[in-house]
């Protein structure tokens, strides 16, 4: 299928790395389901799109609820028909000024609600879609971060849900062969978003200082993302890295 009749759900779709990957793919001629915690940054995406309302979709959904997800998946499927990619994007952290003994059990569980919970919940629901639909067979994108290699300073929850979500990746990847299912994950690196405005000023590094770091324009993950998941199923980026060349990744802490 080209891609003027591919379906794609994005979450985290209201802001940052999803929504510029949500606009990108609709540009690129998907169809975009907009998945998000507030109807009023996914309604503010779509009409910032310039996209016919038959090609874009918004969905409030707090992925860490089966519940919420189920209807997710059961909406897209009723407006669509069919669901061809799953970029599971929607993330949060714990403030960097926080240390580790003084996380609390609430801050911990939230974390991996959004962030690991929510991207298995909806892989399961990709898969039951996918593997029933005909044409059969669709993509599932991991959002992993660089987290998922390296850990900053006070980020323990953070880091260990992006590292659980590389084995979500290569297992989920393993039980899809059998339906079709392709199942790969970017890792990013200091994307220019609301979410990493805060490098501008300066973030703590693992030698105990404190600096500013480069940052990329969103559009370049974006467009890999939209690389990505154009190719067909008979091929897989299993894994991506994407980052500012500059940032202090390489050989970090």
């Amino acid at each position: 299928m080209s891609s003027s009749n591919k379906i794609a759900l994005v979450t985290g779709a209201g802001t940052g790395i999803g929504k510029a990957t949500a606009l990108a793919l609709l540009k690129a001629g998907w169809c975009v389901t907009f998945a998000g915690r507030r109807a009023e940054l996914l309604d503010q995406a779509i009409a910032a799109s310039g996209a016919d309302k038959s090609r874009a979709f918004a969905v409030p959904t707090d992925v860490g609820d089966a519940a919420a997800v189920r209807k997710l998946f059961a909406e897209t499927k009723a407006r669509f028909g069919r669901l061809d990619l799953l970029f599971n994007n929607a993330g949060m952290g714990t403030p960097g000024n926080i240390n580790l003994e003084d996380l609390t059990l609430e801050q911990w569980r939230a974390v991996v609600a959004v962030n690991l919970t929510g991207p298995f919940l909806c892989t399961q629901e990709a898969f039951r879609m996918m593997k029933d639909q005909s044409p059969r067979g669709g993509r599932i994108i991991n959002n992993g971060s660089i987290s998922a290699h390296a850990p900053r300073p006070n980020s323990s929850p953070y880091t260990a849900t992006k590292h659980a979500i590389t084995g979500l990746t290569r297992a989920s990847m393993l039980d899809g062969r059998k339906y079709d299912i392709a199942v790969g994950q970017i890792d990013i690196g200091n994307a220019a978003t609301e979410m990493t405005d805060r490098m501008a000023n300066g973030v703590p590094q693992a030698d105990g200082s404190v600096r500013i770091e480069p940052r990329m324009d969103v559009q370049y993950v974006a467009d890999a993302i939209v690389h990505m998941a154009g190719l067909p199923l008979e091929s897989n980026v299993l894994f991506m890295t994407i980052k500012a060349t500059k940032m202090p990744f390489e050989g970090r802490g």
